[in-house]
């Protein structure tokens, strides 16, 4: 069955996400299929490659009805929706058990189980990976641009207040997206993972401090007197 099941997942996957925004599209489950195969390649342990490249074209089906309010999460969601579509298939049970204990753990909501197997371990990894660099930079902003057009209202904003600015707000800035970040990157469970989880934490520390320059070319400096 090699390259059968990924190949298999990948095409019912894909209508899905027509639905889905940027932080969340076929593109994410894409870059999150590279990402665990990365990860895979580099694990001194053996991986079953079928089953996590399966689980990480199907681990964000759920996020569109999510997202619209049809589900409450949407990896519970994809895990049985991912059985269903499997079983048509006839994927054997044992297969789709394993793929489902994928997706059920690759969330870091609360009440989310944690991965039991190195396959879903990678793919948690992989999935938080996409938080960090400079993909994870850009998913991000969206998340906060989508989570704003969701409820109707701003939802943060593109700033950082800490840094002596006259506008404030009581809305999350940026420094808000580093910390989401960081926590993602703090709970890698793979050492592939926390490598990797490495340059791009330091990627976004060098981007958030260039971030924070940028501000104070537009901060209110102090009046020169003149003698």
């Amino acid at each position: 069955m090699t390259d059968e099941l990924r190949r298999l997942a990948r095409r019912l996957s894909l209508p899905y996400y027509d639905d889905a925004l940027p932080a969340h599209d076929s593109f994410h489950a894409n870059r999150v299929r590279d990402l665990a195969l990365r990860l895979a390649t580099d694990c001194e342990r053996s991986v079953d490659t079928d089953v996590l490249l399966a689980a990480a074209w199907l681990h964000d089906i759920g996020r569109p009805l999510e997202r619209t309010g049809e589900i409450d999460h949407h990896d519970e969601w994809a895990a049985a929706e991912a059985a269903t579509l499997l079983r048509r298939e006839s994927i054997p049970d044992d297969r789709i058990e394993a793929i489902q204990h994928c997706i059920r753990t690759h969330s870091i909501r609360d009440g989310s189980p944690d991965p039991e197997t190195i396959e879903a371990e990678l793919l948690f990894d992989a999935d938080k990976l996409e938080a960090g660099g400079a993909s994870g930079i850009l998913r991000l902003a969206c998340i906060v641009g989508e989570r704003s057009g969701t409820a109707g209202e701003k939802r943060g904003v593109i700033d950082d207040i800490s840094a002596s600015r006259l506008a404030t707000t009581e809305l999350p800035d940026v420094t808000h997206l580093r910390a989401q970040a960081r926590k993602r990157l703090d709970e890698l469970y793979t050492a592939p993972g926390r490598r990797l989880g490495e340059t791009r934490r330091r990627f976004m520390e060098d981007f958030f401090a260039r971030f924070r320059s940028e501000l104070g070319a537009g901060a209110e400096q102090p009046a020169v007197q003149n003698h």
